[in-house]
Order: structure tokens, then C-alpha cells, then sequence
């Protein structure tokens, strides 16, 4: 004899099967999303040592914005320290991959822009060091007020990932 209670339980069984069938097909089917995410750091002032091609931001900011473009649109921060290791991490790292960069600095009430490849980050204190190759451009040995707009790492946007958490947390900021 099936009671109420039977019913209800196999009712239940068989919606929490069909949500998990359906919940483990989604997830199969589509692949992590990624994102393509730009950098930019700043600093009070910059120098350029030719002979050892080592461009040191000083005063650079504790922060590294970060930002991406269509069609997910998020734009985050973090704080620099955690920015140099990251460097190295991942398939796609710029360690694999070193990124270009336009460094945009104010020179004599001048704004100029050289375009650069970036190489093996140190971060000592406030002071934020990259070996570089020049591309374009004509990079002054001093120069104050220096922005660094480091180009593309594709990323993935999960939950669990770097960019998935940014994400949340941002959100999260302009909804308070």
C-alpha cells in the first residue's frame, strides 16, 4: 500500500534526480567562459637603466586595475604584491607569453607613449621593476608620473577562478 509519505519522498527523489541530471548536462555542454583582461599600473615616477634594459616604476600604486571588454564587461582591482606571482601562473601565463605594454609617461608637460615588451616582474617595496624590449618609441632614462597599460591575458570566468572571485567581489562593491 503506498502512503502519502512514500509518495512525496519518491517525488522528491525523482525532482532532485531530474535537476541534478539536468545541472550535470549544462555543465558539459558549455565550456568556461574566458575573458581577455587588460592591466594598468601607475607610478609616481619611472627610470630606465639602457644598459640593463630595466625600467623601475617608483611609487607604483598597491593597486593594478584590471578590466575587460565586451560582452562581460568586469572591472576589478588587485593589489600589486599578489599581481607579480600571478605573472607566472596558469596555461596561458605571461611567463609563456610575455604581454606588450604602452608605457605613457608625462615628460616636461609631454605626454609620450613607447611600446614595450615586459619580462620578469620584481616588486621591492613600492618600487615595481620589468625587464623590457623596447618596440616603439624612445624610452627617457627618468620621467614622472609613468602609467603602464599592459596588454591581454585570456582568463577563465568561473567562481573558483581569480576573475570569477574579482567578479563577485566587485559586484558585490556597487551593490552596497
Amino acid at each position: 500500500m503506498t502512503t502519502r509519505r512514500t509518495l512525496l519522498a519518491s517525488a522528491t527523489l525523482l525532482a532532485s534526480a531530474t535537476t541534478l541530471e539536468s545541472a550535470l548536462a549544462q555543465n558539459t555542454e558549455s565550456p568556461a567562459k574566458q575573458a581577455d583582461f587588460l592591466f594598468v599600473q601607475t607610478a609616481n615616477s619611472m627610470s630606465f637603466d639602457k644598459s640593463t634594459k630595466k625600467l623601475t616604476l617608483h611609487g607604483v600604486s598597491p593597486i593594478t586595475v584590471f578590466f575587460s571588454d565586451r560582452p562581460e564587461r568586469v572591472a576589478g582591482n588587485m593589489k600589486t604584491a599578489a599581481f607579480v606571482p600571478f605573472w607566472s601562473e596558469g596555461k596561458n601565463s605571461f611567463l609563456s607569453d610575455p604581454p606588450n605594454a604602452d608605457i605613457s609617461i608625462l615628460e616636461g608637460g609631454i605626454l609620450r607613449q613607447i611600446v614595450a615588451v615586459l619580462e620578469a616582474p620584481v616588486l621591492k617595496g613600492a618600487d615595481l621593476s620589468y625587464t623590457i624590449k623596447v618596440l616603439q618609441g624612445d624610452m627617457p632614462a627618468k620621467a614622472a608620473e609613468a602609467s603602464v597599460f599592459i596588454d591581454v591575458i585570456g582568463m577563465p570566468l568561473t567562481p573558483v577562478s581569480y576573475a570569477g572571485v574579482a567578479r563577485r567581489s566587485y559586484r558585490r562593491a556597487v551593490i552596497r
